[in-house]
């Protein structure tokens, strides 16, 4: 039982001095699902920010509301996706070009 013990031990010590490594996972420079996304501001620089994300909230028949922008390189737009307000058309327009 005592093997047992120190061997869990042992092996929580090892998980423990490990550092967590979260800036070698890459983030996509537009991400998001149903309920909103991010989009990052170099790709905002380069593309229609607006446009993309309104395409994106189109998809789940919802319209784009924009939160925060971080204006500077490595920052994100970040939007949510909201459902469409009542007395509103149908369905969200989609651009297709």
């Amino acid at each position: 039982m005592q093997i047992i013990a120190a061997a869990g031990l042992l092996a929580l010590g090892m998980v423990a001095s490990q550092s967590a490594r979260a800036d070698l996972l890459p983030v996509p420079p537009f991400k998001g699902n149903d309920t909103g996304g991010i989009i990052a501001y170099s790709l905002a620089t380069q593309a229609d920010a607006r446009q993309l994300a309104v395409d994106h909230c189109a998809r789940y028949d919802k319209v784009v509301k924009f939160l925060a922008v971080q204006a500077y390189e490595g920052g994100y737009i970040s939007f949510a996706c909201r459902w469409v307000p009542y007395g509103a058309a149908d369905r969200p327009i989609r651009t297709l070009y």
